[in-house]
């Protein structure tokens, strides 16, 4: 009887996997961000660039914005990492770049 009590119980399966879920979220939060100050620097950028008097902090935005691309893989290696320490060792899935 307790080894159907067991199979059943879905806490007991979360030891790890509850871990994974909330590093996940931690993660694409800091994706969003990322993709967010993008559009906001490239964004500014362009509109900065319309204006001669203008022009060199559009550029700067965009040197930004383009450093922040930067960032994208960052995350994405920082996440795996961090799972991989935990113990996590499941095959990439189409998840995995999301974020």
């Amino acid at each position: 009887m307790a080894t159907d009590r067991t199979r059943t119980d879905p806490s007991l399966q979360l030891s790890v996997g509850r871990e994974q879920v909330v590093i996940d979220h931690r993660y694409e939060t800091a994706s969003i961000v990322n993709d967010v100050l993008i559009a906001v620097f490239f964004t500014i950028g362009s509109v900065l660039f319309f204006f001669d008097s203008t022009q060199t902090a559009g550029t700067w935005l965009f040197l930004l914005g383009s450093l922040d691309f930067l960032a994208r893989p960052v995350i994405r290696l920082s996440r795996r990492t961090h799972l991989r320490r935990l113990g996590h060792r499941s095959a990439p899935t189409d998840r995995d770049y999301d974020f």
